[in-house]
């Protein structure tokens, strides 16, 4: 994907009668920074040329602070998604002075012709981007109300990834592209990614209905599922609920207690930040603990931008659905009849090697893999060893 960056200057009628950018006006500078990145490419008029006009189905926006007359925000474009006759772009807005986040936001367009008919996309405006090519069907799928974007990839026995807080199914990455031989299902969930985010309750039972749901669209009867940190605690709900359609489970860096009472006050803590400075207070609030010392900048700096543009609200349910999730201690002895595989970083100081330990050792059928120079984000930070030891897992269920 091509990303590209316009910076704009805000004005005073940009601005409401308290002295900050009102909602109208910044919706307007999303589109003026929009034209300029068209007009550095095949031109604002790529799209009159051929009859055509992009227009807004769906439009989501988070605010993260204020922005006042005579600041400079950097806007940054990026192409998402690609269809035949329609396309989705993130932008983020940040403030130059200091790079802090002030808006996100995610415009779906379909392209209309002069009878409003939905027609194919420019060529010439799908070059110019760069769009992920269609071998990488990422396709949304609406279940339960929710629209979830979904990724799949190979065919065969088939292998859910379930993402942690407060990620998306990218951090997946190495193991959807390199797992040949199975069928690969990366899914954003609820709240997170490129996924719906409704401002209602969340609990680990609607992520797990969700996850069902999603497998019943793909027409997959049975799966392994793979879930990261709060996707363990997911995966272990669907346990709960949907037990016969497991064909083995993966445990990454989680836990199966819940939380302390401390744990659940430091989740209304951050709650309270997320709802008064947005999706930055998250990743403030992780990023210092999710990598170990020596890991590289840029993975640092891509995690912390899958988390700004993450909508606060689906940052609050999710906090609010691991709060209140239950103790699933007493679910692991029962998991006799599910093979499964436990997997830490040996550097993990969220959820230790020692939890992981002991988790494994309730566990009837089960394999534990500690991966050496990894944090609590192995399949990012040490990609090459997790993904062996999830195919290892793999070829023994066969």
């Amino acid at each position: 994907m091509r990303e590209a960056e316009a910076d704009l200057t805000v004005y005073p009628d940009d601005c409401d009668s308290v002295g900050t950018v009102s909602f109208a006006a910044f919706l307007k500078l999303f589109e003026r920074a929009r034209w300029d990145h068209l007009n550095g490419g095949p031109g604002v008029d790529v799209f009159s040329r051929e009859g055509l006009s992009p227009v807004v189905r769906r439009s989501v926006v988070d605010f993260h602070a204020a922005v006042r007359p005579g600041e400079v925000l950097r806007f940054r474009q990026t192409l998402t998604h690609l269809g035949r006759t329609s396309f989705t772009i993130r932008q983020t807005a940040r403030r130059a002075t200091d790079d802090a986040a002030v808006a996100t936001a995610e415009f779906l367009f379909v392209c209309v012709d002069r009878q409003g008919q939905p027609q194919a996309v420019p060529e010439e405006f799908a070059r110019f981007f760069s769009a992920r090519p269609s071998t990488e069907p990422i396709d949304r799928i609406t279940v339960n109300g929710v629209s979830l974007a979904v990724e799949t990839r190979g065919s065969g026995p088939a292998i859910l990834f379930v993402h942690g807080f407060p990620l998306d199914r990218t951090i997946f990455r190495h193991q959807l592209d390199t797992l040949t031989g199975y069928r690969r299902i990366g899914v954003d969930l609820r709240g997170m990614g490129q996924s719906d985010a409704p401002d209602l309750g969340y609990s680990m039972a609607m992520y797990a209905d969700d996850i069902a749901g999603l497998l019943d669209a793909l027409g997959e009867d049975r799966v392994v599922l793979c879930g990261l940190s709060m996707g363990g605690y997911i995966g272990f709900e669907f346990v709960r609920r949907y037990r016969s359609r497991l064909r083995g489970l993966v445990l990454m860096d989680t836990r199966a207690e819940a939380d302390s009472a401390e744990g659940r006050r430091a989740r209304d803590t951050l709650v309270a930040k997320v709802r008064e400075q947005g999706a930055v207070a998250a990743a403030e609030a992780m990023l210092p603990r999710f990598f170990t010392a020596t890991v590289p900048a840029d993975i640092i700096e891509s995690v912390r931008n899958m988390i700004v543009r993450s909508p606060a609200s689906g940052i609050v349910g999710a906090l609010t659905a691991m709060r209140d999730r239950p103790d699933s201690t007493p679910l692991l002895p029962t998991l006799v009849g599910i093979p499964s595989l436990v997997i830490v970083g040996q550097e993990d100081v969220i959820t230790p090697p020692a939890i992981s330990r002991a988790m494994a050792s309730a566990i009837p059928e089960v394999r534990l893999v500690e991966v050496p120079g990894a944090g609590h984000l192995p399949s990012i930070e040490q990609p090459v060893p997790t993904t062996r030891a999830i195919l290892k897992f793999l070829q023994s269920l066969r």
